[in-house]
């Protein structure tokens, strides 16, 4: 019988010839995740349950990046519990100061995830690997510690939604915009547990980047997970990484979906989620009366080195608007390097924006960047509540890094096609 790709990686790792949607099973898992703010409350659950094991100590990866390095005592405490749990059990991916990034960008450069995979992390945003053909969804902290006891988890298997790219994006569109264009126009309930599964001719011209980004943000949309079909450029980016043998899983002609969606790249342009939800779409050049107070170019969704380039690009030469705050977080300690070796980290002090090491921070509302009372942002980041970045009374507009860039130097929301 036919399968989606996400059906096909949980059979196989259920051992089953076949499922469908709305059957409950237990899949072996490649690897389990969690950050410094989920692993303390996972720690505590695995000790309860009285677990005295890992299952893999190479398939967990531990890393402190929402409030690393540490913003006050309680981080302190919760990076030490999670440090010493790693100590103890031998965890091989451990990532702390020095050596860490937030954590859905580190996990891809490290190649610790791979298409075929089956992924659990305490984080929503996990979802972020399906990029990679991978099957990868967030849980809860008492998920991931039977996940690093036992190496297995229970899923209710999801039907799916099969989006259908076609066209090629304008150069100053990205993955950014597409996202942010389908979460507009199917809301943020529209793929309710749902997989989101990305094909078509127009999904071959989207970099890895614009992937991971996309897929990142499937939760946005209410998604269990999201998923691209593999072809030359993921495995070409895995290639280079790899840590593990793949599986490469293709969906059946006749697989079951609840919708086709058809979306022509080449008509998308620059997009921005208006407050409070990420379905409050509007183009960037319906929104140039809106003034800024703050500008964060970063994130698990935004923080790559293509992220980097399109913002240094567009920054070169000019400066950031007088009362405009612009904070720039690469995303990894290698994209920060790479930053350095490339000149961006120059253009970036020199236009009058703050470099900050690889954080969470400010897109939680955490720190390094947070917003006071009636404050305005647009970042680049992937949620935008109530109060998502400080304040109640805040508000924050996603974008692409294009523009937030072009925001920045204008002091106002700013089409960058129109720079």
């Amino acid at each position: 019988m036919a399968m989606t790709m996400t059906q096909k990686i949980l059979a196989a790792h259920a051992g089953l010839e076949f499922v469908e949607a709305g059957q409950l099973i237990k899949a072996k898992l490649d690897m389990v995740l969690g950050n410094d703010i989920t692993s303390p409350v996972a720690i505590n659950e695995f000790e309860k349950f009285g677990f005295t094991k890992v299952f893999d100590k190479s398939k967990i990866s531990l890393v402190m990046d929402h409030f690393v390095p540490n913003k006050d005592i309680k981080a302190a405490e919760q990076t030490k519990q999670c440090r010493c749990f790693a100590a103890e059990y031998d965890i091989e991916n451990y990532f702390d100061v020095g050596d860490m990034g937030i954590e859905h960008a580190l996990l891809p450069e490290k190649g610790l995830v791979g298409p075929g995979d089956v992924v659990i992390g305490a984080d929503s945003h996990t979802c972020t690997y399906g990029a990679l053909g991978a099957f990868s969804t967030g849980v809860g902290s008492t998920d991931m510690a039977a996940g690093m006891a036992t190496g297995e988890g229970w899923f209710k298997v999801p039907s799916a939604i099969k989006f259908n790219l076609t066209g090629k994006l304008a150069p100053m569109c990205s993955g950014k915009d597409v996202i942010l264009h389908i979460i507009g126009k199917i809301g943020v309930d529209g793929a309710l547990y749902k997989s989101m599964e990305f094909s078509g001719e127009g999904m071959h011209t989207l970099s890895m980047d614009d992937r991971l980004c996309m897929a990142n943000m499937a939760i946005e949309a209410g998604a269990k997970n999201g998923i691209f079909e593999v072809d030359d450029v993921t495995l070409e980016y895995y290639n280079q990484r790899k840590t593990h043998p793949c599986t490469v899983y293709t969906a059946d002609d006749d697989a079951p979906y609840d919708e086709v969606i058809d979306i022509n790249l080449s008509l998308i342009r620059p997009t921005v989620a208006c407050p409070h939800l990420p379905e409050n779409t509007k183009n960037a050049s319906e929104l140039s009366d809106v003034k800024i107070d703050q500008c964060v170019i970063g994130s698990c969704t935004n923080g790559r080195i293509s992220d980097m380039e399109i913002a240094a690009k567009i920054l070169k030469g000019k400066k950031v608007a007088k009362n405009v705050r612009c904070i720039i977080i690469p995303a990894t300690q290698a994209i920060y390097l790479e930053c350095l070796e490339k000149g961006y980290l120059k253009t970036f002090i020199e236009s009058g924006c703050v470099v900050s090491t690889p954080t969470c921070g400010p897109c939680l509302g955490g720190y390094m960047g947070i917003l006071a009372e009636n404050e305005v942002a647009i970042a680049t980041t992937n949620r935008n509540f109530v109060g998502r970045m400080g304040h109640v009374s805040s508000k924050v507009y996603l974008s692409s890094p294009a523009t937030a860039a072009a925001s920045a130097i204008k002091g106002y929301i700013c089409d960058p096609e129109n720079m």
